[in-house]
């Protein structure tokens, strides 16, 4: 296996966990809408209830993901996650907020009511996917950071002169937001709310498959409507707007600079990534529209046609953003300082070593999809609610 082949396999995978992610950030699009579609007390614990069996799911890929862009590409981590801090710490913290939330909302004790942590549900619901999308964004629209590898050697020179210990920092933010200045590009602004509309369509349609509930079936049908229809416009949006903007490409000595319709060159030198994406959008739209029309929803399918389609999109997307001689981590501060897959990858033996480990994810997928049947061997109701001691 060549370095080439391991940077862009180890891009596959990262690229694999991030689109898994979107998909099971139907907890936090679900939780985002409780008081719309539970308008009884009865009704929201049942909702939490049913996306509380799977927000560990969305937890543990989040965590994994940022686990293996740390260990493939530690120079994006240390960049963005230590640059742009401010906006991953408010991810973080709406995420903590969540567990939190779940565990206490009914415990014996709770001065602030079930309500205040429900609240906090919904906050999460639409932070979490809003600034994972923005973050998201940044691949194509650029962040504000500098990278300077020089200070590796300088720091060490130092030390040796002076026999002193001395922290290099190689990268960091150019300005005092920390990564909140990316929320004030209305184009990252574009793609963040289109993801957490789609976290709102998924978590409608995994509630329709899921739960037993006439009143929340009904009202479901009609926000799955409006919801799919807000994402659409702002995905296509920023579709046209990603095919027709300058794109971060890079030669063969790694010199960064801009070249014209990039992504659009992308998709047509890459053809296959285009196909898969192609097909998944079609899945996510077959998936919505097979539930609008749908009168009945104890049969509701869509959640697996359109969480299917949201892997198969959202991969090549991703993937559009970092092969083809296209730097992934684009800088608007600095365009050499843009991250590639060749000058922030790790070394050969780490990429290799971890290309073994991961022949284990397929083994721990189909635990999931074991654990996911056993999970929902049946649909949730209020009665099961009532007959849990453990219920949320």
């Amino acid at each position: 296996m060549t370095y080439t082949f391991l940077q862009h396999y180890w891009c596959f995978i990262v690229s694999l966990l991030g689109a898994l992610l979107v998909f099971l950030m139907f907890v936090q699009g679900a939780n985002s809408i409780i008081f719309t579609l539970g308008k009884t007390d009865q009704e929201r614990r049942l909702l939490i209830n049913s996306t509380g069996r799977k927000w560990e799911f969305t937890f543990t890929t989040l965590v994994t993901f940022g686990g293996a862009f740390f260990a493939s590409f530690p120079l994006f981590y240390s960049t963005s996650f230590g640059g742009a801090y401010w906006l991953w710490m408010l991810i973080l913290f709406s995420f903590v907020l969540q567990a939190v939330s779940y565990e206490f909302q009914n415990k014996l004790g709770n001065f602030l009511g079930p309500k205040t942590f429900q609240c906090f549900l919904v906050l999460n619901g639409i932070l979490g996917p809003l600034l994972l999308g923005g973050a998201v964004a940044t691949f194509f629209e650029g962040s504000n950071f500098i990278v300077e590898k020089g200070n590796l050697v300088n720091s060490q020179l130092s030390s040796l002169n002076a026999q002193l210990e001395i922290t290099p920092i190689i990268s960091r933010w150019a300005n005092a937001s920390h990564g909140l200045d990316a929320l004030l590009n209305p184009w990252i602004l574009v793609f963040g709310i289109a993801v957490l509309f789609l976290a709102r369509t998924l978590g409608i349609l995994y509630i329709r498959n899921n739960v037993n509930d006439e009143n929340i079936l009904k009202r479901s049908r009609y926000q799955l409507a409006g919801s799919a229809v807000v994402f659409v416009v702002l995905f296509v949006t920023y579709l046209v707007h990603l095919l027709l903007k300058d794109g971060f490409a890079y030669d063969d000595n790694g010199t960064i600079f801009m070249e014209p319709n990039k992504y659009l060159h992308n998709m047509i030198d890459m053809w296959y990534l285009t196909v898969v994406l192609l097909i998944g959008v079609v899945l996510v739209l077959y998936g919505i529209v097979s539930e609008i029309l749908k009168q009945d929803a104890q049969t509701s399918k869509g959640i697996w046609f359109a969480g299917i389609g949201t892997v198969l999109t959202v991969v090549p997307l991703l993937l559009l953003s970092a092969w083809n001689h296209t730097a992934y981590y684009p800088s608007t501060a600095d365009l050499q300082s843009s991250l590639t897959l060749e000058n922030s990858c790790s070394s050969y033996f780490t990429l290799n070593t971890m290309f073994w480990v991961s022949l284990l994810v397929p083994f721990v997928l189909a635990y999931i999809v074991y654990a996911w049947r056993k999970i929902d061997s049946k649909k949730i109701d209020q009665a099961e609610i009532a007959a849990d001691d453990h219920a949320y």
